[in-house]
């Protein structure tokens, strides 16, 4: 679902942050802030980085979802433990027997947070919307599974009637694929099939206007269980019970304040101080010492994502995929995964991350140094001669350099290759791998839902997510037939055939599969581990 892994450093002084946290004033004996919010059921949470956005049509990284999780809702929704789709704004769905029309039916008292109801043509809207061309939605991709969405998309198709959405009336919407697509209740769980609000988009610009300020505190309109009441930038973002959402009576939280801590020391200071309930990160120095002394407090769980060297093929010398594989061979996986994450990480050879549906991916990557050798010297730099050092992009938080220096230890000794370091702090980092501004960079990717294709799609022809430049019309044509395949186990075997090719060509080198080490305050009731790492707000409780 999202790119992102990691922060850059932000530091808050604790009296300012402990008062700031909950509007506390006066001089009498100070509660700390995450008692108050036991008392006054606000949710306080670590939330890594300022967002870029909260327009669900624009977010890209995996801390700003988690926002948008608590202000918009879509078709369904997603359950925690197993990553299946729950209701949503519709209450049922029901498939046809070719699996090439799905017809969602909306609940009734789904509304807008400005008492508007929420209709299927907010959603044929919204789907318009983000499949303009001219909007530009890198995650547009996530709707070509309907008919002749990718061709209106790209142009080719200039009327929004020929795409497969119909709202057949106010609660009944419609949608014709292209192909069977089994697991699109669990795909319609992602942003980018959240709903806007037209009315509202067109009362402050053009609805194709990437720029268009519709999502500032006082203007949106959302329809999620929150709605968006404060957004002070690096400082945090208060979301409010939305009393129109119709679970509301559920609710058992009045807000929930995302601050954005950059660093993870400073977080776990901060949470120590009483003034989180959750943290996002926990350093890896310190996860021994709370296995000792807390381990109530601490949580490591998977999270189903890969961190992986993200090369730009579009530029010398990784347009010769023999360099980019002779760097992959060198890549000593288990001793970043002991160093940098004491452990709390599985070494990754393949992009697909373990708990993809039933998929088994292929064996990977190996380590091979005497392999690596060889190719450098087939490519033209025998032990590195004649490559210039190149800049790796990190992002600036307490891991990535750390693996970067790892890298730049591993490669200068096995292959004579030398690097850069180069950090940055999260908008510019995407940005730069976005429009193909850098030679060499390490990058995360969080699945959008449980299957294999969540993760091989991005690096299709054409993706939006696709930030390596690289195109292989074979591997396209493994995934076509994958997406043409009925049969769960075919089906797996091509996507196996098209793993495989990418791991060969090498356009990005996987390092390590995601977990989350973080920190959880005793009182925070019915927050479960999450593989896909998206929760429910309105079912958490803050509990004595």
């Amino acid at each position: 679902m999202r790119f992102a892994f990691g922060p850059a450093p932000h530091l808050f002084a604790s009296a300012i942050f402990a008062s700031a946290a909950l509007g506390l004033t006066g001089c009498a004996k100070r509660e700390r802030p995450v008692d108050e919010g036991i008392r006054t059921r606000t949710l306080l949470v670590g939330n890594q980085n300022e967002p870029a956005s909260l327009d669900p049509h624009l977010v890209d990284s995996y801390t700003d979802s988690i926002i948008l999780t608590a202000l918009f809702e879509g078709l369904t929704g997603l359950d925690e433990k197993t990553s299946q789709a729950l209701p949503g704004v519709a209450e049922r769905w029901e498939s046809s027997a070719d699996g090439l029309t799905w017809t969602f039916y909306l609940r009734a008292d789904a509304k807008w947070s400005n008492g508007d109801a929420v209709t299927a043509h907010d959603f044929a809207f919204s789907f318009q919307r983000l499949l303009t061309p001219a909007f530009g939605g890198g995650y547009s991709y996530m709707l070509w599974h309907i008919k002749n969405a990718e061709a209106f998309n790209k142009g080719t198709v200039k009327v929004f009637s020929a795409v497969g959405v119909e709202a057949v009336d106010d609660r009944t919407l419609r949608l014709r694929l292209e192909r069977p697509t089994p697991y699109l209740p669990a795909l319609a769980t992602h942003q980018t099939w959240f709903p806007v609000h037209r009315a509202t988009l067109e009362k402050f610009g053009k609805i194709d206007d990437r720029g268009n300020p519709w999502t500032r505190p006082g203007s949106m309109v959302s329809n999620g269980p929150f709605t968006l009441a404060e957004w002070k930038p690096n400082s945090r973002i208060v979301v409010t019970k939305n009393p129109r959402y119709w679970g509301a009576a559920q609710n058992r939280l009045e807000r929930v304040i995302f601050f954005p801590i950059e660093n993870s020391d400073t977080e776990e200071r901060n949470f120590r101080a009483g003034q989180l309930h959750l943290t996002f990160a926990l350093p890896s120095s310190k996860i021994a010492s709370y296995r000792e002394t807390a381990p109530d407090r601490l949580r490591i769980e998977p999270l189903l994502s890969t961190l992986y060297l993200n090369f730009n093929t579009t530029k010398p010398p990784f347009d010769n995929p023999k360099v980019r594989r002779a760097l992959a061979l060198t890549l000593d996986r288990a001793a970043i995964a002991k160093s940098v994450y004491a452990g709390s990480r599985l070494p990754a050879r393949t992009f697909t991350a373990p708990g993809a549906g039933l998929y088994a991916p292929p064996q990977g990557q190996p380590e091979d140094v005497a392999a690596a050798r060889a190719l450098l010297t087939e490519a033209g730099f025998p032990e590195g001669r004649g490559l210039p050092a190149f800049p790796l992009q990190v992002l600036n938080d307490d891991k990535q350099p750390k693996i970067a220096e790892a890298l730049q230890a591993m490669w200068q000794r096995a292959l004579g290759v030398r690097i850069t370091i180069e950090p940055y702090e999260q908008k510019t980092w995407l940005q730069n791998q976005r429009s193909l501004f850098h030679t060499l960079a390490l990058l995360g990717w969080t699945a959008d839902f449980a299957d294999p294709i969540t993760f091989l799609d991005i690096l299709r022809t054409g993706s939006g997510d696709n930030r390596t430049g690289w195109s292989n019309r074979a591997y396209d044509t493994l995934l076509d037939q994958a997406a043409q395949t009925a049969d769960p186990a075919a089906r797996y075997e091509l996507l196996q055939k098209a793993e495989t090719l990418l791991l060969t060509e090498a356009p990005i080198a996987p390092i390590n599969f995601g977990a989350r080490a973080y920190l959880i305050h005793p009182a925070v009731r019915n927050w479960e581990p999450a593989p896909i790492g998206q929760h429910r707000f309105q079912h958490i409780e803050l509990r004595e």
